[in-house]
């Protein structure tokens, strides 16, 4: 019994070794699985991972930023351009004390310690591989001491870029806007998911709204570097897309004009084609310098703007809310003559009138007066009785019908809506009713009643064009994609286009007062000879608080006037606004000055053959001549007096005619005269020759046989010599066409 027990205890001993080396085996067997497993994960599975984190530790990615793009005006001349500039950056390497190198770095760029380490606090919660950008616009200087310190301050990187250079002396600063850094608000807005923390952006005008198409797109360049972050070669290049050029529809001579027109004047003038909403030229003053901000503009330049109390960043010429003064009213006059109440009416002024219970005042005393003679002497008594005859509603119904009390629209941020008050907007706003006594003041533009320039020439405008309202915009549409441009419409609502229309009598009475105003009213200093000007001025009164826009203020009334050319369906229309600038005829004399430059202009352009020539379009031109009477012909030379003067428009293709000129031939040139005098003459049956005397203009041209048109063209006639002393139009408007010649004068 003793042995079978030892026997079986010698077997459980070992059956125990083999089951551990069993599970031993095993054991062994996943630990194989799992190391394989994880080299696997590692080897194949990450491979691709690990790769990349070898090479960013290899290979550094180099921004190379694009170059934003330009602005032009309406003729293509040049207004915003960019120029080189060099910013640094610093990267932040593994296993490197940035922090003891920045004394040395803060001496070398000239930068403040302090700021410097400001600087890099800010963008401590970055990601370590986004550059820190620590200062632009560095000087050659600065550039060479970052290349001397190569091996000392590794972290330290330049990159090229194009910097914003903006016209001198703030002008059209408004209407241009300015670049400014992103802010950490811009980067928590979706529109700005694409930037990174330093990066430049839009920040007001035309570069915040047309941002997304003027910035373009970065590109890269992968480098390679050492250990130390050195920079030892280079792998690959995304070049950067630069941003689309933008055409304006400003004129920069009408710009120029406006601005020294206006002065050192606070206020602003807004010129605009009313037939489709182009702005011409757009004012502001006080301005600012944009180039201030194209470099990170100094914390003690940026209080100064904002502390200005003449408010140099608003632009006052959508963003300045006034009373309209006597500008008002044409509005009342609309109003009045589509309700058939002022057509008849007849108002004894003795200096103004008493409405419920009390007097208001006018400037003179006008003695009895209709609407045809209340507009251009802008009696105050007048539209004092035809608000009272109306009533606040009416008013404010036409007032809004032409924009007064909404955004106008136009492609600018923080565009003002202004207030037109009603009795709806009364009880919104105040909760109560409203008292009937405010609309004697609401109709000469006083009151509650408040407007921007730019609503104020919409407006006046609309009416000079029968009721036609447009949307204004500052950039050429066809220059943005239509995507684009629908969501700017999108983005900017307001009164857009519009139509009111009006009765041809208050069309002709309104338009026709108006240019009375200008020659015999109270812008007869504006009146401009041979030019069909019309306009209306406002005296606005500061009256409550007192002058917003100056602490304490001043209480001179603000000046307005608001001109067209012509008076009917206007080309032009010009406000003018100057804060405390008194009688509105000083408004007028400014907007006088942009007039007369745009009739100018006009005449000149369309005098000019060449510029409105081009390929496969006929040019209108006018001509004069001579012809013998019927009696005279045949008689010869001494019955030259015995003409008939004619005059007339014509068409011609200017391709045809100088395919039809032939070469002069030299022995037919009269003595004294050269063959660059000559230009050949297209006649209906035969090319006559026409010369330049040499007393005459550069740009007359003078037939020597006479001429005259028909047809279009020129035909033969008799000898005839003109001075062009007597018959200007016959050198300067012939439909012979003096292209030739012109060409060899360049």
């Amino acid at each position: 019994m003793f042995s079978e027990d030892f026997s079986n205890r010698a077997n459980r001993a070992e059956k125990l070794p083999t089951l551990m080396f069993t599970v031993a085996q095993y054991g062994i067997l996943l630990l194989m699985l799992g190391l394989t497993a994880g080299l696997w994960r590692l080897q194949v599975l990450g491979a691709e991972n690990f790769r990349m984190l070898a090479e960013q530790n290899r290979i550094r990615k180099v921004p190379v930023m694009a170059a934003r793009g330009k602005l032009f005006d309406r003729e293509e001349r040049l207004v915003v351009d960019n120029y080189p500039s060099v910013s640094c950056f610093l990267v932040r390497e593994q296993n490197h004390n940035v922090d003891a190198d920045l004394p040395l770095i803060a001496r070398g760029l000239n930068l403040d310690l302090e700021d410097l380490r400001a600087t890099l606090r800010h963008y401590r919660a970055a990601p370590g591989y986004q550059p820190i950008p620590i200062k632009q616009d560095i000087t050659a200087d600065e550039v060479a001491f970052i290349e001397a310190h190569r091996n000392e301050l590794p972290e330290l990187e330049t990159i090229d870029e194009e910097r914003r250079l903006y016209p001198r002396d703030g002008f059209a600063a408004h209407l241009i806007g300015y670049v400014g850094e992103v802010s950490e608000e811009d980067l928590n807005n979706s529109r700005y998911a694409a930037y990174e923390p330093g990066a430049m952006v839009g920040k007001a005008g035309v570069e915040e709204t047309y941002d997304e198409l003027l910035r373009g797109q970065d590109g890269s360049r992968d480098v390679i570097v050492d250990s130390r972050g050195r920079e030892v070669g280079y792998l690959r290049t995304q070049h950067a897309i630069p941003g689309q050029d933008l055409k304006l529809t400003i004129d920069i001579d009408l710009q120029r004009t406006a601005e020294l027109a206006l002065g050192e004047a606070n206020g602003a003038v807004v010129a605009m084609d009313p037939r489709n909403g182009e702005i011409l030229a757009m004012v502001s003053h006080p301005s600012f310098d944009p180039n201030a901000f194209a470099v990170r503009i100094h914390r003690a330049d940026w209080n100064k703007l904002i502390t200005d109390p003449g408010h140099p960043l608003m632009n006052k010429a959508i963003q300045d809310q006034l009373a309209p003064g006597s500008t008002f009213k044409i509005i009342m006059s609309a109003a009045g003559l589509q309700e058939g109440v002022a057509q008849n009416m007849r108002v004894n002024c003795v200096g103004g009138g008493t409405f419920y219970g009390r007097f208001f005042h006018c400037d003179k005393h006008h003695g009895v007066l209709s609407i045809e003679q209340a507009i251009p002497l802008s009696c105050d008594t007048f539209f004092y009785t035809l608000a009272q005859r109306l009533g606040i509603d009416t008013i404010a119904k036409y007032a809004t019908a032409l924009g007064l009390g909404s955004k106008t629209g136009i492609d600018l941020p923080a565009e003002m809506a202004g207030i037109m008050p009603s009795t709806k907007w009364e009880m919104k706003n105040f909760h109560q009713k409203y008292y009937a006594g405010s609309t004697i003041s609401v109709g000469i533009g006083q009151g509650e009643t408040q407007v921007t320039p730019l609503q104020l020439a919409r407006a006046l405008a609309g009416i000079a064009s029968n009721g036609h309202l447009v949307r204004p915009h500052v950039v050429v549409p066809d220059q943005v994609p239509a995507q684009f441009r629908q969501a700017v419409l999108d983005s900017f609502p307001g009164a857009g286009e519009s139509d009111l229309p009006l009765n041809p009598d208050t069309w002709m009475t309104i338009t026709d007062g108006m240019a009375a105003a200008t020659t015999t009213g109270t812008a007869a200093a504006a009146h401009i000879d041979g030019v069909d000007f019309a306009g209306k001025t406002g005296t606005a009164q500061v009256v409550g608080s007192g002058d917003t826009h100056v602490k304490g203020g001043a209480k001179t009334p603000n000046s307005w006037f608001v001109g067209m050319v012509p008076r009917r369906n206007p080309e032009l229309v010009v406000a003018v606004l100057q804060e405390h600038g008194d009688w509105g005829s000083n408004s007028a004399k400014i907007a006088a000055k942009l007039v007369a430059l745009y009739v100018e202009k006009k005449r000149r352009q369309e005098h000019n053959l060449m510029e409105k020539a081009g390929e496969n379009k006929p040019v209108e031109v006018g001509a004069v001549w001579s012809d013998p009477k019927p009696a005279a012909r045949g008689k010869g030379a001494g019955a030259e007096e015995d003409s008939e003067l004619h005059g007339g428009h014509f068409f011609v293709d200017p391709e045809k005619a100088l395919g039809m000129a032939t070469e002069i031939d030299p022995k037919s040139i009269p003595q004294g005269l050269k063959p660059d005098h000559f230009v050949g003459a297209i006649g209906t049956t035969e090319v006559v020759p026409c010369y330049k005397a040499p007393n005459i203009g550069k740009d007359e041209v003078v037939p020597s046989y006479r001429a005259f048109m028909r047809e279009g063209f020129c035909a033969a006639g008799g000898p005839r010599a003109i001075g062009s002393a007597a018959l200007p139009l016959a050198a300067r408007f012939t439909a012979w066409m003096p292209l030739r010649f012109r060409e060899r004068q360049r």
